[in-house]
């Protein structure tokens, strides 16, 4: 059985790895990908129109980004047509 103080390092250094992993992966990112995935986490969530006001960027390419974005686990998205709204995971 693992005592009080052991249990905090073993938690600490899980959280320690889980925000190296995410840093990672964060740093690997295109710029335009980190700033639609922070404006996710500031807000809770970020839609198409959004993202298209705060970046300034092309719907189009924006569309894309979002797209590869939800395929590698960055983003969730929610709803359908012009109602899409994408949430950090």
């Amino acid at each position: 059985m693992l005592g009080f103080s052991q249990r905090n390092i073993q938690a600490g250094s899980q959280s320690l790895r889980k925000l190296e992993r995410e840093k990672q992966i964060f740093s690997a990112l295109p710029k335009l990908s980190s700033a639609i995935v922070d404006l996710a986490r500031e807000h809770g969530r970020v839609t198409m129109a959004d993202a298209i006001r705060l970046t300034g960027s092309n719907r189009n390419t924006l569309k894309l980004h979002f797209r590869k974005l939800v395929h590698q686990g960055q983003l969730q998205r929610h709803g359908m047509g012009a109602g899409v709204w994408y949430q950090p995971r």
